[in-house]
């Protein structure tokens, strides 16, 4: 993220010039696809685009731990932020691909609950373990009180630590992140998918309903590429650990919004023009 907002230990602060510069990139991709694709497939980009943002912004609310949590010394799950961030994604992703034939907006929210119950389960199988397997509460070593119970943290905390366990803002907070990176890896599948069973018919000279295999295929493909890319994005602007939408690293989103916008246009620019290219040879 150093090109986009400076040192990543960094706080919350952008560079203006790398944010004008990452907008102009965006624009550049979003006019070649206009340019080469038409309107149809701009909406799609944009769509694309909207989605990878919801992914971004998504992670930063999503309480990763890391190794620490493992040994109880710090909250969160015990994993990284881009393999918990994609874990949620993709299984929104899944559930949403399997409702894309209910609709834009039935899909979206079906990707979104996907996402969101992954986290649930997870959030609640980590505080049973911390819990009853480890013999830890969960407390939070970033706030005082939680922001949503208002329940204090310091009586519950370790010596040595920065908290344990899963507090229930964190919880919160990553259903929130699963589901909005279940959305827009969603709302990415199917801007992909009505663009290839738009142009893939044409390049292979068959029937609309022969190409829906070939178009999911390729849709998916994409559409778990470009998740994987945003949330790596996102991992990198927060550089370790995050409680949640509480942490002090969560106002550092805005640095990843401009990275997932520029990221994502160039991912489905690309994605687009690989069938319109085919189709203009």
């Amino acid at each position: 993220m150093s090109a986009l907002g400076g040192a990543p230990a960094g706080g919350a602060t952008m560079d203006p010039v790398s944010m004008v510069i990452g907008i102009i990139l965006a624009i550049i991709f979003f006019g070649v696809i206009f340019v080469l694709a038409g309107m149809s497939a701009l909406y799609a980009l944009i769509g694309i685009v909207i989605g990878g943002v919801l992914i971004g912004f998504g992670v930063h609310f999503v309480p990763v731990g890391g190794a620490p949590a493992a040994m109880g010394q710090a909250p969160g799950i015990a994993t990284g932020v881009a393999m918990l961030a994609a874990g949620a994604g993709l299984a929104g992703l899944f559930g949403g691909a399997w409702a894309a034939g209910q609709g834009l907006v039935v899909a979206t929210v079906t990707g979104a609950i996907g996402g969101g119950l992954m986290m649930v389960i997870t959030g609640l199988m980590v505080n049973v373990i911390y819990v009853f397997g480890m013999g830890i509460p969960a407390a939070s070593g970033k706030v005082t009180k939680d922001p949503l119970t208002g329940d204090t943290q310091a009586e519950y905390k370790s010596q040595g630590t920065e908290g344990h366990g899963l507090p229930f803002i964190s919880f919160v907070g990553g259903v929130i992140g699963g589901a909005l990176g279940g959305a827009g890896g969603t709302l990415i599948y199917l801007m992909l998918l009505g663009v290839y069973e738009q142009y893939l018919p044409t390049i292979f000279s068959t029937t609309a309903s022969t190409i829906v295999p070939v178009a999911v295929s390729l849709a998916g493909i994409f559409a778990v590429g470009m998740f994987l890319v945003n949330a790596v994005l996102a991992a990198y602007n927060i550089t370790g650990t995050i409680e949640g939408p509480h942490d002090p690293k969560f106002r550092r989103f805005p640095r990843a919004i401009v990275a997932s916008l520029v990221a994502s246009a160039l991912c489905g620019m690309f994605a687009i023009l690989i069938v319109v290219v085919n189709l203009s040879i």
